[in-house]
């Protein structure tokens, strides 16, 4: 079959999870409610940040945005992860796949800059904390956002409109419930190389660039720290890090897994890559506002509040 008919590009096919059968309850029901817990969690988290008038610290602002990107991540992925899983082998049309291509590696490079900010805020506010307030105020912070997210949206237009220009042929069946840029390199035809190896160096510069980032950061963190001579001081800064270090671990250690699965490990079994595909989009979104509610005690008393006070409103 051609890339074209008279319509149109034809349409992807999505996969379920290899070896389970469509319709398969016992994987609809915990993606369902994985799905609802992200959304939920991250909605909980905005409101206990706004509600709480938490707002006004620069940590709090980039944890907003953070919750913000989770819940872009979610929702562009979970129609069709839940029509892949739920019912018999969906079609996607092109121009969906592409959107959602595009919309999945964006949200991903605005998180990865995000949690690349937060250590900057964590670095100034144990390195430099007499000037916390001057060095990260509201302009900056607005300007952050905003260079970050477009740098996000940016980076990955050129992938969109490569893969929107390649030729597709033979069998059009995804390797996972969304699609990724790795996979539909796979199915395409044409010559890849361009399309591959700026996707290489979109990721090297934004996800890349931004762990290493993230490491000088938290190497001049430990520095300043072991430099401290009471004990309880160090203690006391270890554990202001310890939910972005959390929130860092559980982005980077899927995607660095995924990417290098995708590249070099094409005789692991299907069901690996699919693991690993989930547990990319869905983790960080599922656990981030577990860590932030757990670890922060503002965020958790207002979050017991809005409990308590919707088990008030039931009885």
């Amino acid at each position: 079959s051609f890339n074209r008919t008279g319509s149109g590009p034809l349409p992807f096919m999505l996969a379920g999870i290899p070896g389970v059968g469509a319709s398969s309850s016992w994987v609809a029901v915990p993606l369902c409610c994985l799905y609802l817990l992200a959304l939920l969690g991250n909605s909980c988290l905005l409101w206990a940040l706004g509600a709480g008038q938490l707002l006004h610290s620069p940590m709090f602002h980039l944890l907003a945005l953070l919750a913000l990107a989770d819940l872009g991540l979610a929702l562009c992925t979970l129609p069709t992860v839940l029509a892949a899983s739920c019912g018999p082998p969906a079609a996607l049309p092109f121009g969906a796949c592409l959107a959602q291509m595009y919309f999945i590696h964006a949200f991903s490079a605005v998180e990865s800059g995000l949690l690349l900010a937060m250590a900057f805020d964590r670095f100034v506010a144990i390195c430099h904390p007499l000037r916390y307030g001057s060095v990260l105020g509201g302009s900056l912070l607005a300007r952050a956002g905003l260079l970050i997210l477009l740098r996000g949206l940016c980076v990955v237009l050129p992938v969109a409109v490569l893969m929107a220009r390649m030729p597709f042929c033979g069998p059009r069946v995804l390797s996972h419930s969304f699609c990724l840029h790795q996979d539909l390199l796979r199915l395409a035809c044409g010559d890849v190389r361009p399309s591959s190896w700026y996707g290489l160096s979109a990721v090297i510069l934004t996800e890349g660039l931004d762990s290493l980032a993230i490491l000088l950061s938290y190497a001049l963190i430990v520095r300043a720290i072991l430099g401290t001579v009471a004990p309880g001081a160090r203690a006391k800064a270890f554990s202001t890090c310890l939910s972005h270090l959390c929130a860092v671990l559980i982005f980077y250690i899927p995607l660095i897994s995924l990417s290098v699965t995708h590249r070099f490990g094409q005789r692991l079994p299907p069901l690996t890559h699919t693991l690993l595909a989930d547990a990319c989009l869905l983790v960080p979104p599922v656990l981030n506002p577990l860590v932030y509610s757990w670890r922060t005690k503002q965020i958790r008393q207002r979050v017991l509040l809005l409990l308590c006070h919707r088990h008030s409103q039931q009885q």
